[in-house]
């Protein structure tokens, strides 16, 4: 078992270290897609290619040893990094749930909220957060780092106290993000459908039914990967503490070590700008339009709301 779960991660880190290069190499070149939104899904892929870089390389290398053998500094300093990349990549995908929802909701205020200093505060708070909250277990006083016998990795302990932050961080890590996503979608499905009854009198409705369709779709794979990714193990190390079932905490870092490559082509594969940044990036071309730093215009899946939007604005009956 554990030798297939290290093929699998060396695997793993191939494709996610090689997708998120890519995306962040097409970020950086092509000015269509380089605007303040995408810094968020900037931060996903870099946080997603230090797990994949530095960190799967290690878990690798334990499972197919069988134990850990890269000395007591990295037995702190990996899980440290691996911790804080998941909790980095999660509040980056909470963070990209609420910008899709100002940006359909309330586009009025989009410029106000998001300006490149408050993007920039955004993200360093989202990094300063993750890495953190683990401070106090650096310091000893609410569980420690160090070598889990009972899985044979790197992790987070019980102190002398018998505390542990484990738990907490993986409630939190997970429970709150989800409770974001669900509301950021929830409330943006109802804006669109409202937006699309009002227009449904202006065409046949074909457009309504694709748009509807797309938008459902995006959705319900956002969701599902996140869902399917990091809640078996919330649930594991919730119900199983003293490590009781060892091949489901590995089937649960195997899930996270595979969001690491799953999140570029959810957030960014799913968007056509990105699809042609993508082979501009591949052929070598860099990108000669002007830099945008507007609201991106509606060609992807999650903006196309956005042109519906905007159009019944200026079809409904003015006061």
């Amino acid at each position: 078992m554990v030798t297939t779960a290290g093929i699998f991660t060396l695997v793993i880190m191939i494709v996610g270290v090689i997708g998120n290069l890519l995306t962040v190499s097409a970020l950086v070149k092509n000015s269509k897609i380089r605007t303040l939104a995408a810094a968020f899904i900037a931060s996903l892929c870099v946080s997603d290619l230090m797990l994949c870089f530095l960190v799967l390389p290690f878990a690798a290398s334990q499972f197919f040893h069988g134990m850990w053998i890269h000395g007591d500094i990295l037995c702190t300093m990996i899980p440290v990094l691996r911790y804080g990349c998941v909790g980095v990549s999660l509040l980056s995908i909470a963070m990209i749930s609420v910008n899709r929802y100002i940006l359909i909701a309330w586009p009025h205020i989009y410029n106000q909220v998001y300006t490149k200093a408050k993007v920039a505060i955004y993200i360093a708070v989202i990094w300063l957060f993750s890495y953190g909250l683990q401070i106090p277990t650096l310091l000893g006083v609410w569980g420690v780092f160090g070598y889990d016998t009972k899985l044979g990795t790197c992790s987070i302990k019980k102190d002398a106290s018998g505390h542990s932050s484990k738990t907490a961080m993986f409630v939190i890590g997970f429970a709150l993000p989800c409770v974001v996503i669900v509301l950021c979608y929830a409330n943006i499905f109802w804006v669109v459908r409202k937006s699309h009854k009002r227009l449904k009198q202006h065409n046949s409705g074909g457009d309504y039914k694709r748009s509807e369709m797309k938008i459902t779709k995006m959705v319900l794979v956002i969701f599902v990967c996140f869902v399917v990714c990091y809640l078996p193990i919330t649930i594991v190390k919730i119900f199983d503490p003293d490590v009781n079932n060892p091949p489901l905490h590995v089937l649960g870092y195997i899930l996270i070590y595979i969001s690491s490559c799953v999140n570029p082509v959810v957030y960014v594969t799913m968007n056509k700008q990105y699809r042609q940044a993508y082979l501009d990036t591949l052929k070598c071309r860099m990108s000669t339009s002007g830099d945008s730093q507007h609201t991106p215009t509606p060609h992807s899946r999650t903006h196309m709301s956005v042109g519906y939007l905007k159009t019944g604005v200026n079809n409904s009956p003015k006061v």
